[in-house]
């Protein structure tokens, strides 16, 4: 089954049509990577497609591909990097109606399994510092 419902603009896709500032890390014409405003660890990137879908099984074939391309990308170069062993990938789905894949660098299960402490402002010095390190 298909949930197709109407939609208002995501914040994701404000963020592609430049409405709301991000840390932008990678960008090719079917998606986009930045950084996540509260991270579980340091680089913690969001993957988004350009396409605004609700959900990861409802993508095109050719959207959920270019999705899949540059979580491999992105996940190598976040792995290269940040020089972590591993980078760890989430898709969770509930807090932005957009697909949004999560790729967590970390040393430890427990870097892997953190919670981010969302209750602060984001700490966008450290975030823009994190992004020129990242960007391709």
């Amino acid at each position: 089954m298909t949930y197709n419902r109407t939609m208002q603009d995501s914040i994701f896709t404000k963020i592609i049509k430049g409405e709301i500032p991000c840390q932008k890390i990678y960008e090719d014409e079917k998606t986009l990577a930045f950084l996540d405003i509260y991270p579980t660890q340091p680089g913690h990137t969001l993957v988004i497609p350009k396409t605004q879908v609700e959900f990861l099984w409802d993508l095109s074939d050719e959207d959920y591909q270019a999705v899949m391309d540059t979580v491999k990308k992105v996940g190598r170069h976040l792995r290269e990097v940040l020089n972590v062993p591993y980078v760890g990938v989430k898709v969770i789905g509930t807090d932005v109606p957009h697909v949004h894949v999560h790729l967590v660098p970390f040393h430890t299960a427990a870097g892997y399994y953190a919670q981010p402490d969302t209750n602060g402002e984001p700490d966008i010095a450290a975030l823009d510092a994190m992004a020129k390190t990242l960007a391709f």
